[in-house]
C-alpha cells in the first residue's frame, strides 16, 4: 500500500493480515453504515453485471444460484429429517 492511502480508504482485499484488526475497528457498524455498505455493494453488482451494454445471463444466473443455495441452507433441517 502506498503511504498516502489511509487505512479506512483501502479495500478489504488490499489490507494486510496485520492491519485487519485496525481496519475493522475503523468500519461503521451502525445500522446506517451497514445499510450504506449494502447499497454500495448492490450498486457495484448492478453496474458490473446487470447494467451493461451487451448483457448476458451471468448476473441473473449468479442471483439465481445464490437463491438456490440460500433456500437449501434454510430448508436443510427439514430435508435431513427424511434421510
Amino acid at each position: 500500500l502506498p503511504a498516502a492511502v489511509l487505512l479506512p480508504d483501502t479495500r478489504l482485499m488490499d489490507v494486510k493480515l496485520g492491519q485487519l484488526g485496525s481496519w475493522l475497528a475503523m468500519r461503521d457498524f451502525t445500522p446506517g453504515g451497514i445499510l450504506g455498505a449494502l447499497r454500495r455493494g448492490y450498486n457495484r453488482y448492478y453496474n458490473k453485471y446487470i447494467n451493461v451494454r451487451k448483457g448476458g445471463l451471468g448476473g441473473i444466473s449468479m442471483v439465481l444460484a445464490g437463491y438456490i443455495v440460500l433456500s437449501y441452507v434454510w430448508s436443510y433441517s427439514h430435508i435431513s429429517k427424511y434421510k
